[in-house]
């Protein structure tokens, strides 16, 4: 009777908390990223973790600017503490990655060189945890278009990470596969062709994207910059 007692006081805590990690998931994905962020970091999960350093790197771009290397920084504590809790936790060092690659843009070029060559590592960390992830291969195929970019500057990078821009759709036709239906994909896809001045297979994309459907806050803020973007290309 006792086992009896204690396996059902296990099942319902498990329940009790997939039901607030799905709760902080939908305060997220109606746009309330600080209190998505405060309810998924009191979990103390490493699932839950990882979703407050989401939540905090979505929120970051909502931010002023004064704010945004802050919080990219709190993003990454989130991850690194959810990587503590489970090192086999993919999602974690996805959003570790994510939160460097944001963090990179706010701090010195030496800096922001090593936090690129460790959001490389934690990538492919994300990818032998979970090939399927497909967020992953979007992020690798940004990482190697922004950093091989050409000129001085880009020369520099390359010679630092090992970015290559041959590198940049496979990635990305890879994380399409895997999702063909989620705009942002194909969005990023797109601004990564910007980069190297491909405008017409860009605009391409970003029809594309336009027509898929948008249920998130996040969604509908993004469908709405392709949309602007497209305008400014046309």
């Amino acid at each position: 009777m006792r086992t009896i007692a204690l396996s059902l006081a296990l099942a319902l805590t498990v329940s009790s908390s997939a039901q607030s990690q799905s709760a902080a998931q939908a305060l997220y994905d109606q746009g309330k990223w600080q209190e998505a962020a405060t309810a998924a970091a009191a979990l103390n999960t490493s699932a839950g973790l990882a979703l407050a350093a989401q939540a905090t790197t979505g929120g970051a771009s909502l931010a002023p600017d004064n704010q945004k290397k802050a919080l990219f920084s709190k993003a990454q504590d989130y991850a690194k503490a959810a990587i503590a809790k489970d090192p086999n936790n993919a999602n974690a060092y996805f959003e570790l990655a994510r939160a460097q690659g944001r963090l990179a843009q706010f701090v010195g070029v030496f800096q922001s060189l090593g936090l690129a060559k460790d959001m490389k590592g934690n990538l492919d960390k994300t990818i032998e945890l979970n090939p399927k992830l497909a967020g992953a291969y979007v992020a690798l195929g940004l990482w190697n278009a922004n950093l091989d970019s050409g000129g001085i500057k880009g020369a520099i990078a390359v010679q630092a990470t090992g970015a290559n821009r041959s590198q940049v759709v496979p990635n990305f036709e890879k994380a399409i596969t895997l999702e063909p239906n989620t705009a942002i994909h194909k969005i990023e896809y797109a601004n990564a062709l910007l980069l190297q001045g491909k405008k017409a297979e860009a605009a391409a994309l970003l029809e594309k994207a336009i027509a898929l459907p948008a249920n998130t806050f996040w969604e509908k803020r993004d469908l709405e910059a392709a949309k602007a973007t497209l305008a400014k290309l046309r």
